[in-house]
């Protein structure tokens, strides 16, 4: 325990809070916060992660189609790399681009021998499906529920590895003094009365997206980035944050998720006039063409009046034509 005093010439405050000491505190308790607190207890660091939610509710948990890795002899890391550069119209950061896909298949495998169950071809290989702006099938998945398979099988690691998690304890600030970050503060939601300094030599902020900052958005209701605004309200830089990704498949007036793997197995497109319209604006890719073309070739034809439902706001997505057989394997294959 220490104490403040804060003397003014007519009052004098007296506050106590504790200060627990780590060699580095994680805020998140997403893939990356528990990946990275799991990697940093096994190098003998002593960690704690300190999350607003139980780590089984982070948003890492609602994405369901899957993730892009080089698997295949057809594929190639440098056509994974040119995909993803292509998609982002040439602004995304090469080099990350570069790491990332390089270190795509490895991190495949790393979560696979964690326990991490993907699902598998008739080979018994890795399962790879199609997926938005890709050249070739290389979404790795784990029937509907990727995220949630991912999220519990790193969360299970690193409670095994000796993580701590603080769950519902909110980090309300940074202790930054002369350009030096040494902690943060935070308090335990449950209660609003246990507060605490926890210091640390190293800070991590994995604390997610903030698309709750849209009306219409597949976000959870926590994604309103907390981390972020700590961040900007001391000064320090953030990058790229006109760089919000705007799904193409959210249900009409709530954004709630239709997963890319219905395009992937072959959704249509299709707006008021019954018309599969991407053979105008993607005539190669058409609805798997890279996500931002797809979301404004349907806010387009939404503007030009061919809008679908009570609104006018929205298009059909339309899976009629895979049949039912397919439709029915693949709803079993995700029980």
């Amino acid at each position: 325990m220490f104490s403040i005093e804060l003397t003014k010439s007519y009052e004098r405050v007296e506050l106590s809070i504790p200060i627990y000491k780590y060699d580095a505190v994680v805020v998140g308790a997403g893939l990356a916060g528990n990946a990275a607190a799991m990697e940093l207890k096994k190098s003998g660091k002593n960690v704690v992660v300190l999350t607003k939610l139980h780590p089984l509710r982070s948003h890492s948990g609602a994405a369901q189609g899957g993730i892009n890795a080089s698997l295949s002899e057809k594929d190639s890391i440098e056509l994974h790399m040119f995909d993803t550069i292509k998609g982002s119209d040439y602004l995304a950061d090469q080099d990350a681009v570069e790491l990332m896909c390089s270190k795509a298949p490895e991190t495949i495998r790393w979560a696979e021998r964690m326990g991490a169950v993907f699902s598998r071809n008739e080979k018994g290989e890795i399962a790879q499906r199609p997926f938005g702006g890709q050249s070739h099938p290389r979404a790795c998945y784990a029937k509907d529920r990727t995220g949630l398979t991912l999220l519990q099988t790193t969360f299970e690691q690193a409670h095994r590895a000796g993580v701590e998690f603080l769950d519902e304890w909110y980090v309300a600030d940074i202790v930054y003094k002369d350009g030096k970050v040494s902690g943060v503060v935070a308090f335990n939601i449950r209660n609003l009365e246990e507060k605490a300094i926890f210091q640390a030599k190293a800070v991590l902020f994995a604390t997610g997206g903030y698309a709750r900052a849209f009306k219409i958005n597949s976000n959870a209701h926590s994604n309103t980035g907390d981390g972020l605004s700590i961040v900007a309200r001391h000064g320090l830089p953030l990058e790229d944050m006109e760089f919000v990704q705007f799904h193409p498949s959210g249900l009409s007036g709530s954004g709630i998720l239709i997963s890319e793997a219905a395009r992937g197995e072959g959704g249509y497109l299709l707006n008021s006039e019954g018309e599969r319209f991407m053979k105008r604006y993607a005539p190669e890719k058409m609805e798997l063409a890279p996500r931002d073309v797809v979301s404004r070739a349907i806010i387009n034809e939404i503007r030009e009046g061919r809008g679908v439902g009570p609104r006018k706001d929205a298009v059909y997505i339309d899976l009629t034509h895979l049949g039912e057989q397919k439709i029915e394997r693949r709803e079993e294959t995700n029980q």
